[in-house]
């Protein structure tokens, strides 16, 4: 069993006190409770067709069952992993990147035991031979079908079956420091026992996430985050904005801008019957003409003005 074996590395991990991280708005990194759940309504579905699957084709009792969701980096993932371990390395076609799928050495070696008509029980830890390899590729390819089933109502998956590897450090798929979404599962085959894991890159599954409705949420879900949205909108639009009334601008060579000096006259090429451009951020959103209020520099905001036909652009 790999359960003891694992743990220690999970936990000091998440032990360690590394301070506060910074977080960028553009790219998410923390799993949201809709995107848990709508993960694992996925897995548990896997989960349990794949134990049918390995029951009925080990003809052994066999179950897998979900233990977990995390969020980890990718070297936090692999420090977790015994080696050696039996690492398959996954297309997810049509999604961009490669997933992991991880079982233990000694749950495939007696799965093919099984395959093979033995009696399955404790294996010896060694590399598969030319005969094991074609089983265990047939074998993962067929979990890999019960993956595509199971996550058929959120994306149409092909998973393709790349590469198999026995140790996580040779593995060159994900940067040291990308999320990644772990599934970690149950898996028993007959009397052996071990722990099973599924690992998605954060960005390649976060998309569908963001995009499927399959999540339904309470009342009390709902209120909290419509409060949360109304309390986001109150403070964006009490938040100050520098805003900018400027000129149509001109071009003008490098040397005459060198050479400006104080009094010299820049001609402005700004049609009088043209308003000026109201900008924030380099963005225009609104048309103003000069003005004043008392002794203050003031604009009057007029709206947009039209774009003249061509047939009116051809006038002398």
């Amino acid at each position: 069993m790999t359960t003891a074996a694992r743990s220690p590395g999970r936990m000091s991990r998440r032990g360690q006190g590394t301070g506060p991280a910074p977080y960028d708005f553009r790219r998410p990194i923390k799993l949201s409770r809709e995107h848990v759940r709508t993960l694992q309504m996925a897995f548990e579905t896997y989960a349990r067709s794949c134990g049918t699957l390995l029951t009925t084709r080990l003809r052994a009792v066999s179950s897998v069952s979900l233990v977990s969701i995390e969020q980890l980096n990718y070297d936090e993932y692999v420090a977790s992993l015994n080696n050696p371990t039996v690492i398959a390395v996954v297309v997810l076609d049509p999604l961009p990147g490669s997933a992991l799928m991880e079982m233990s050495t000694s749950a495939v070696m007696s799965a093919i035991d099984h395959m093979l008509g033995g009696p399955g029980g404790p294996q010896p830890e060694r590399p598969l031979t030319e005969v094991e390899m074609p089983l265990l590729r047939g074998l993962l390819e067929r979990m890999l079908g019960e993956l595509r089933y199971g996550f058929e109502n959120l994306v149409e998956l092909q998973p393709k079956l790349k590469d198999i590897e026995y140790n996580a450090q040779f593995l060159r798929t994900h940067q040291p420091g990308d999320a990644c979404v772990i599934a970690t599962f149950d898996m028993k085959i007959g009397a052996e026992e071990c722990l099973a894991s599924i690992c998605l890159p954060f960005n390649t599954i976060l998309p569908v996430l963001s995009r499927t409705e399959a999540v339904v949420l309470s009342d009390a879900e709902r209120a909290t985050k419509d409060m949360a949205l109304r309390n986001i909108t109150a403070g964006l639009s009490a938040a100050p904005l520098d805003v900018a009334i400027r000129f149509q601008p001109i071009r003008m060579r490098t040397d005459d801008i060198v050479d400006l000096r104080p009094g010299d006259v820049v001609p402005l090429g700004h049609p009088t019957s043209r308003p000026l451009d109201v900008t924030v951020n380099e963005t225009v959103f609104a048309h103003a003409v000069p003005g004043n209020q008392g002794a203050r520099l003031a604009c009057l905001v007029v709206p947009s003005p039209k774009e003249s036909s061509p047939k009116e652009s051809g006038r002398p």
